[in-house]
């Protein structure tokens, strides 16, 4: 059961960490930022990404789709972060998707923006400098329920003329509601609200926006599901594993230490900081999908 220590505060990947890393980090992405593209892939003005290059045409591609809750974060936290600096030391390209955000839009609509920003990028791959067979979804709290979704269930990159064989690799961080039937015990009035405002009350449509109930294949061919140590992370990220290994796809499932919300935010934050030790098995993870 997702509970309150997922909600809303994707967003502190803003913050980067202190001392003199941090200060380089900062000016490696501010100067990334002033090279990055903005691209609509719809009408809605929530309906764009911010694109960096990577060091060849032939680049891999990661798209990274921010948390919030479903109801708030932006694109532009990939800005000045390790996570940017990091991906291009790899030599990969990078986007950052906005969507739009509940209660203006559905979270299937959300599912269908992720997809159709996968579609216009896969689309434009020669223009924009990357290998269109290389491309990973990685998603952080709501955004790693996104691309789990969006690697469970076809429909959305179907709508964009996309399959799971255009997906190379999906690693949700620490993700929210797997299994969106659960949220009905949430720990906090809050949370119960915003689980509710995001996937309603109908046992049908959560079950239809819950990537574990939605797992039987076809599903997108690797996952590395990350998550901090706390219970309910353990819980919902190993009943995803189990179920998409059942299914057939490759998983990989890890624990890192962290607790709370501040821990909730730092799997995210720290992606890329060599010091985190959930860069490196993010790194494995993408250079063997890559290959």
């Amino acid at each position: 059961m997702v509970r309150a220590l997922l909600v809303t505060l994707a967003c502190a990947g803003l913050v980067l960490s202190a001392g003199a890393h941090s200060q380089a980090s900062r000016s490696a992405g501010d100067q990334r930022a002033e090279r990055a593209q903005t691209h609509s892939y719809g009408r809605d003005p929530l309906q764009t990404l911010d694109y960096w290059p990577g060091a060849a045409a032939d680049s891999p591609l990661v798209v990274f789709v921010h948390g919030g809750g479903w109801s708030r974060g932006d694109k532009r936290m990939m800005q000045g972060s390790d996570k940017l600096e990091h991906w291009h030391a790899q030599g990969y390209a990078v986007a950052s998707v906005n969507y739009r955000l509940v209660p203006d839009a559905t979270v299937e609509q959300q599912a269908a923006d992720v997809a159709a920003a996968v579609a216009l990028l896969k689309r434009r791959s020669g223009e924009l400098g990357f290998d269109p067979e290389k491309i990973a979804l990685v998603g952080h709290s709501a955004g790693a329920h996104l691309v789990a979704l969006v690697g469970t269930d076809e429909q959305y990159l179907s709508a964009g003329g996309l399959s799971f064989a255009d997906i190379a690799g999906v690693v949700p961080l620490d993700g929210a509601a797997f299994d969106a039937t659960s949220y009905g015990g949430a720990e906090t009035i809050f949370t119960g609200r915003m689980f509710k405002q995001a996937f309603g009350e109908d046992p049908v449509r959560q079950a239809r926006l819950s990537p574990i109930l939605q797992a039987a294949a076809p599903n997108a061919a690797h996952f590395a599901i990350l998550h901090i140590d706390r219970p309910d992370a353990r819980l919902q990220s190993g009943q995803l594993a189990t179920a998409l290994s059942s299914a057939g796809s490759d998983v990989e499932l890890e624990a890192f230490p962290g607790r709370g919300l501040r821990g909730h935010a730092e799997i995210n934050r720290r992606m890329g900081d060599p010091d985190s030790p959930a860069t490196p098995v993010l790194d494995a993870f993408l250079s063997r999908v890559f290959r």
